[in-house]
């Protein structure tokens, strides 16, 4: 009986303990801010082998145990993509910020071309954390696209100040990629197209509008975002990207790689990521799913989602199985199952 007794207590006690670690409404949105209420909007000064720049956040909820960075991609797109987010992990309690990356929309500009390097973004993200307050307690990251690069090189230099991290959609090798765009997807383009395409690119002619008259319904339309009607937060994105810092990087299209990014390939350092890692691949992908799903299998502690009616953009155009295996990834390792 008095064994009864002590389990009951004992039950009860870890359940209130439990509960009491899940904020309130009342507790989620507070900020702690007692001056102008401004949206959670914070611009973080970022410091540059060139000087002092700020870079524009976005704070949502307050959860001392879940903090997530949103990692847009481009490189130099902008948050505004990511805003579907918004509807989603508000409902489960998280904190998180959407975020303009230096040279992005949002955020200050400036010129110096030796700004735009991966090393410099990766301290520029662990500036941001310091200045959000997270640390190997609470803080994740979810990097789409480039911004999953990012994510994956912050990881290997700083994942002791990380509890988890989210790649949506890119695979861990630039020529990989190159090779899947070229020997894969340009395939399923129609030869006549292709051409074409290929046409102009053996003049370099990127600013040749014909060039994305083409790729627009032949390549980003079916690889990129699937929607019929892309989403707002989506059309105010590509209409706000930094084209020469996009180029300077990434090339002249989504089609493939150039730039600065052409050779970087992190594959072979994958196992050297401890922490619970999440890889999130599509069938209509730029990326090869297949790809996303070995990646989950180098890291020490990872796990797949697959999105059977997913892009580039999964988060939008097969949206339910994403945002349900990214939340369901979030809560395990909170609950440490992972």
């Amino acid at each position: 009986m008095r064994l009864l007794l002590f389990i009951f207590i004992t039950g009860v006690f870890f359940s209130c303990k439990e509960k009491s670690t899940t904020p309130t409404v009342a507790d989620y949105f507070n900020y702690g801010d007692s001056g102008v209420q401004s949206a959670g909007i914070k611009m973080i000064p970022i410091q540059t082998p060139v000087g002092t720049f700020k870079v524009w956040t976005k704070r949502f909820g307050n959860n001392p145990r879940i903090k997530i960075l949103l990692l847009h991609g481009g490189p130099a797109m902008t948050h505004e993509y990511m805003e579907c987010f918004e509807s989603f992990f508000p409902k489960e309690g998280f904190e998180f910020y959407e975020y303009d990356q230096l040279g992005s929309y949002y955020s200050d500009q400036p010129k110096d071309s030796s700004l735009w390097t991966t090393e410099r973004f990766v301290e520029e993200v662990e500036q941001v954390r310091k200045a959000i307050r997270a640390d190997s307690t609470n803080f994740y990251i979810l990097g789409n696209s480039w911004g999953g690069i990012l994510g994956m090189e912050y990881a290997l230099k700083y994942q002791h100040n990380m509890k988890a991290l989210i790649v949506a959609n890119m695979m861990a090798s630039a020529p990989a990629y190159g090779r899947y765009a070229q020997e894969v997807l340009a395939k399923q383009m129609d030869s006549a197209v292709l051409a074409e395409v290929r046409a102009i690119e053996a003049k370099s002619d990127f600013a040749n509008p014909r060039y994305m008259e083409l790729l627009l319904p032949n390549f980003y339309k079916q690889h990129l975002c699937r929607l019929e009607e892309w989403p707002d937060g989506f059309n105010r994105a590509m209409k706000h990207v930094n084209g020469e810092i996009y180029t300077m990087m990434q090339g002249p299209s989504e089609f493939g790689v150039g730039g600065r990014l052409i050779n970087w390939d992190i594959k072979a350092r994958l196992k050297e990521i401890k922490i619970p890692t999440l890889m999130i691949g599509a069938k209509h992908d730029t990326m090869d799913p297949a790809a996303m799903e070995e990646q989950s299998k180098l890291v020490q502690k990872g796990r797949y989602l697959y999105c059977p009616n997913g892009s580039h953009l999964a988060m939008w155009d097969d949206q339910q199985v994403f945002m349900s295996g990214v939340i369901a990834f979030i809560k395990d390792v909170d609950e440490g199952k992972m």
